[in-house]
């Protein structure tokens, strides 16, 4: 069964940019209920238990058909956070996924980012993604759905109004230059 992550730093870390009341709701609340959610549609078929979580995303339609809206919105929910968590981990942190790539992303991929949230209409996720050809693009994906049919995913940004919404309010734009102010400053 999966179990949440411990964040790799404290609730507070993402001061000033990311307030320790939203950290603490998003990943003790949003998060803790899609691991218990996932884990309730999971709980019918043990051989699925112990797959890893990419492996059963990357193949929804080979899981049965009962649970698979389940799977892609508690799943992918579930994934999508544990990637989002370690994108906003200090170098420090061990399996940090950006690293000093957050200093480095250039100005013209950061707008194109920008303007790629900014156009998600309702709830999700954007993302930076590899092809499997090497390019990279940004992607937008609805609700928790994940960017495994697109691509792999280099830098994702939670949309969903509960990752910001204590502090900017409905000032989506203010977030997403937080998140990458924050990624600049403290990477």
């Amino acid at each position: 069964m999966y179990t949440l992550p411990p964040l790799p730093y404290a609730y507070n870390a993402l001061e000033p940019y990311i307030d320790e009341a939203t950290m603490k709701i998003h990943h003790l609340k949003h998060h803790q209920t899609y691991v218990d959610k996932l884990n309730a549609a999971l709980e019918p078929y043990p051989e699925l238990q112990n797959k890893k979580l990419e492996e059963l995303l990357e193949n929804l339609a080979e899981v049965p058909e009962v649970i698979r809206t389940a799977l892609r919105n508690h799943g992918g929910g579930h994934w999508n956070h544990s990637f989002f968590w370690q994108i906003l981990a200090p170098t420090s942190s061990q399996g940090s996924t950006l690293g000093d790539k957050g200093r480095t992303l250039t100005e013209e991929i950061k707008k194109q980012f920008k303007d790629s949230a900014l156009a998600c209409f309702g709830s999700g996720w954007t993302w930076l993604i590899k092809k499997p050809n090497g390019q990279l693009t940004i992607i937008n994906t609805a609700n928790q759905d994940t960017p495994f049919a697109e691509g792999k995913p280099i830098l994702g940004l939670d949309l969903w109004e509960h990752a910001y919404y204590l502090k900017y309010q409905n000032r989506r734009a203010e977030y997403i230059d937080a998140f990458f102010n924050y990624l600049t400053n403290n990477k």
